[in-house]
């Protein structure tokens, strides 16, 4: 099973980015929030001002009270009034700012998923072969709000830089000795601080994978729970999701206990500093440079001046963590994709003209599966295409809908490079049906409309009742207004069928690309399937990957595969009559279907 591996999962996108690349795509989705951005420095601003503001006010009411100052109860009672208004006005200025700093980094959150879910949605389907969705969902969910949580740190760096500017410019006031000997020691803890950065940005990075397994374990247990339920493996799944549970809980803890270890180790080494300052300042009073009440004033502020000088120096190992995240998102952004236009040119409407000259195509580096690959499907012919299982039948139907690369050879349609086309333009004229027929969560009338949203309920109707007459819908507990549960759990599978195609018989395509299901259904809903197949194959050109003998014998061309090479083409009756490799796939496929085996079989 796929949850069950030892380890954490990196993927193949992953790349390193510098710490300047990443400041850089980040200021950029910052950018069209200039004017919120400069509103939040000011209000920054002025409440590191007032942060600042508190403790001078402090040590001058020391000052003031030491004094024998005729008027000294007056000012101190100002004194008093005066730190009380500011705490005050810095709680609403406080207030303001977290609400504005909330809004913007939503905005930016917001931006960053949207661009990677863009990305997500524009990939190829051989992205999506690599790599497990629940990892993808887990970038573009669990690793924005990361990014998120620690980059409201930059509002509160930028106050606590404020903040000891205007407390070193007062400190230099009362004794710019002991101030100089500050700032020597001061870097001792940013130095400190930097050593834990880059085993920061590792634990970090080690959480975000975890997360990303749990989420891909979650994912993978519940789509595939009805598969566990019939081979009674509900106890093993969920053994298996404890272990990459555990894993998870145990990394976390490890990245919480580095977090954790900054800033006890950054107040020990800030002690060491007060203790050197503590004692100079008493070898300074000694020998009178100062003043005892100047060295009680100056070693009360280096007590508030450490506060905000822990908090920079942790800023930077702590944000190790909106990197780390902020590298997963542009990664996953950045993915090169497989599938390269080299044009994108708008699509006129297509007649079906399909030409395959000379194709090769692999799905890795040593998989191939189609090699000088030719054939002509001529405009409104539908061909069949048969073999047995890893022949190349899907794989050159993918190939006509670009959602995989070739590496050799051209693919023509009406006689144009399919590489020039604009994609979106060029697949908005075909029809895909895939072999397990997908339901999005609504009514029937909301999944046959998916591909026309403007169309109208009566349209809807006259659509679905074109096949079978419309039997198939008295069926229905609610006809066309019946829920169909998550993808389609509610429905029958021959149900689904005959949605998916009421949904191609609404998009109308030019070309009709269909992988049959392999499910049996009962006699009555497979007529109403070829009824609806017979409507969409005439007049359109059409490539179906055919696992019913009525579908094979409705198309005017068969191509028998093996090993992505064209062995036998021809009819249904003249294939049989050549008795090659296609009769042989009748009497293992198709034979069991006829009329005439179900007559012997009564």
């Amino acid at each position: 099973m796929g949850i069950m591996r030892s380890g954490l999962t990196d993927e193949g996108y992953d790349r390193t980015y510098t710490n300047r690349q990443l400041f850089t795509r980040i200021a950029a989705y910052f950018r069209p929030s200039s004017a919120r951005m400069a509103l939040l420095i000011a209000l920054v601003t002025i409440m590191a001002l007032i942060g600042a503001l508190q403790p001078v006010l402090v040590a001058w009411g020391v000052g003031v009270i030491d004094s024998n100052a005729a008027n000294r109860d007056q000012l101190a009672a100002l004194l008093v009034a005066g730190v009380f208004v500011s705490g005050i006005f810095n709680w609403i200025l406080n207030w303001a700012r977290r609400n504005l700093t909330v809004r913007l980094f939503a905005d930016v959150v917001l931006a960053m998923r949207i661009n990677a879910f863009r990305a997500v949605v524009g990939h190829d389907l051989g992205f999506f072969d690599r790599f497990q969705s629940g990892r993808i969902v887990s970038r573009i969910t669990t690793d924005t709000d990361e990014f998120s949580r620690v980059a409201v740190l930059l509002t509160d760096v930028f106050t606590q830089l404020l903040l000891v500017v205007v407390l070193l410019i007062y400190l230099f006031t009362i004794n710019w000795q002991l101030t100089l000997l500050l700032l020597l020691l001061a870097p001792v803890v940013f130095i400190v601080a930097g050593s834990f950065r880059h085993w920061a940005r590792e634990v970090t990075r080690r959480s975000q994978k975890a997360v990303a397994d749990v989420n891909a374990s979650i994912q993978e247990a519940v789509t595939g729970i009805t598969v566990s339920k019939n081979f009674r493996r509900e106890q093993g799944i969920y053994d298996d999701f404890l272990i990459v549970n555990q894993q998870s809980y145990d990394i976390h803890v490890h990245r919480g206990f580095v977090l954790a270890l900054i800033f006890p180790t950054l107040q020990f080494f800030s002690g060491i500093g007060t203790a050197i300052l503590l004692a100079a300042g008493g070898y300074f009073t000694y020998l009178g440079v100062i003043t005892t009440g100047a060295w009680f004033l100056f070693m009360n502020s280096v007590a508030i001046f450490w506060f905000p000088m822990i908090n920079l120096s942790a800023f930077w190992s702590q944000f190790q963590g909106g990197l780390s995240a902020s590298e997963r998102i542009f990664a996953l952004i950045d993915a090169e994709p497989n599938v390269i236009q080299v044009g994108a040119e708008p699509v006129p409407a297509l007649q079906g003209d399909i030409r395959f000259e000379h194709v090769d195509f692999r799905y890795g580096a040593k998989d191939q599966v189609v090699q000088d690959f030719s054939l002509h499907i001529r405009p409104g012919e539908s061909v069949a295409l048969v073999g047995h299982t890893g022949a190349g039948k899907s794989s050159i139907a993918k190939l006509v809908t670009r959602f995989y690369e070739f590496q050799g050879g051209k693919i023509l349609i009406d006689d144009r490079d399919i590489r020039t086309f604009d994609l979106r333009s060029y697949r908005a004229q075909l029809g895909i049906v895939s072999q397990a027929p997908f339901l999005f969560s609504g009514t029937v009338e909301e999944n046959i409309r998916y591909a026309v949203p403007s169309m109208s309920a009566s349209d809807v109707e006259r659509i679905a009742r074109q096949i079978g007459h419309g039997d198939w819908i008295e069926t229905l507990p609610d006809g066309l207004q019946t829920d169909v549960g998550e993808r389609g759990a509610r429905l029958s599978m021959g149900q689904r069928q005959l949605v998916v195609l009421a949904r191609m018989l609404a998009q109308d395509p030019a070309i009709f690309i269909l992988d049959e299901a392999t499910a049996s259904v009962d006699p009555f809903t497979e007529a109403q399937i070829q009824a609806a197949l017979d409507l969409i194959l005439a007049n359109r050109t059409s490539v179906v990957i055919a696992h019913r003998l009525s579908t094979v014998k409705a198309c005017d061309r068969i191509i028998v595969l093996d090993h992505g090479r064209i062995i036998e083409e021809g009819s249904h009756e003249a294939l049989l009559a050549r008795g090659g490799h296609y009769a042989e796939l009748y009497e293992t496929y198709f034979r069991h279907q006829s009329l005439e085996f179900v007559n012997t079989r009564r």
